[in-house]
């Protein structure tokens, strides 16, 4: 018994967190297998140290003047560089705000190159969708356990045919699968879903599980029309999330401006806290999102080694003609 415990003991292998556990594992046990089988050029790319060391992530997606800009500064307590705050669309960029003990902004080009983030594989886009996106760089205790990613206000009308020059829902798609939160803000005022919101909406709901609904500017109206507001909201999500549970709807005004109906203050108060707990909680749920994320990675390396396994003994004991039909039929 004893030498089974000493063989045991001499097996293991410790580590100093799990994020340098997670890096071992994928570069002894799963990258070989990904080279072997091409799965990087044909699935994921290669994962870097980045994208285990990385912060959590919070994606803010929404309509023009939905308040993601202000709702970011509200959180922050403060201004970060480059921020354009208005009723008419200002933000038409992807903007990662981060910690940095400088205020700076990085530009996209330079930011994809840069191994300490891990924004390398957005460099798939282009050059219209680089120069689009850049990273605000502050000091700030809060950025210390978190990023925010402030997106495009979405377009509706006429102005949502104009082609933004890069695929915009594959970037809005890449940046929700590795956030750990998805925040989706609406106006009061503006619950209208437009056909690019609609489409959206459609990519990001593959990741409910981290989708939050905020309903913004509560403020602005009073308790009657915010009942109302608020089943208007829940009615048309149901047509387009078509989850079988209702998503969390936090209700609030989110800036630092004096209440206009001061009636459901303590409302807002409490969602407020509910929402800000949620965030906080991120950090302590992280390495458990990226141990989950590698799993499924992992899964999907295995099915992919599977099948080339079982085309190349096709390819080795079938005449061509027969392994041909199969894999048609297939």
């Amino acid at each position: 018994m004893l030498k089974y415990l000493r063989r045991q003991k001499e097996e293991t292998e410790a580590f100093d967190s799990v994020v340098d556990g997670l890096k071992k594992v994928y570069k002894s046990k799963l990258l070989p297998l990904e080279t072997a089988y091409k799965f990087h050029e044909f699935h994921s790319p290669q994962l870097d140290d980045a994208d285990f060391e990385s912060k959590p992530m919070v994606l803010l997606v929404g309509q023009y003047s939905t308040g993601k800009t202000t709702f970011i500064r509200y959180i922050l307590e403060s201004d970060f560089p480059g921020i354009r705050i208005g009723p008419e669309p200002t933000t038409d960029s992807f903007i990662a705000v981060m910690h940095s003990e400088h205020e700076n902004v990085v530009p996209g080009n330079a930011l994809v190159v840069d191994p300490k983030k891990n924004f390398k594989p957005l460099s798939k886009f282009g050059n219209a969708f680089l120069n689009r996106f850049q990273c605000s760089q502050m000091p700030n205790d809060v950025l210390k356990s978190i990023t925010f990613i402030d997106t495009p206000g979405i377009l509706s009308g006429e102005k949502q045919r104009l082609d933004r020059g890069y695929d915009y829902a594959a970037v809005l798609e890449w940046f929700a699968e590795r956030a750990d939160r998805i925040l989706l803000l609406f106006d009061a005022h503006k619950l209208d879903i437009s056909d690019e919101f609609k489409r959206s909406i459609e990519v990001l709901r593959r990741n409910d599980e981290k989708i939050r609904i905020v309903l913004n500017k509560a403020d602005m109206i009073d308790n009657q029309q915010l009942m109302r507001v608020y089943g208007a909201l829940m009615w048309s999500l149901g047509k387009v999330l078509m989850t079988p549970e209702v998503s969390r709807v936090y209700i609030g005004s989110f800036w630092d401006k004096p209440f206009n109906y001061d009636s459901m203050r303590k409302l807002f108060e409490l969602e407020s806290q509910d929402l800000f707990k949620d965030l906080q909680s991120l950090p302590k749920n992280s390495a458990l999102r990226k141990l989950n994320d590698l799993i499924k990675r992992a899964r999907s390396a295995k099915v992919i080694l599977k099948n080339c396994f079982l085309h190349q003994m096709m390819l080795n004991y079938l005449p061509l003609n027969i392994f041909l039909q199969l894999f048609i039929e297939k």
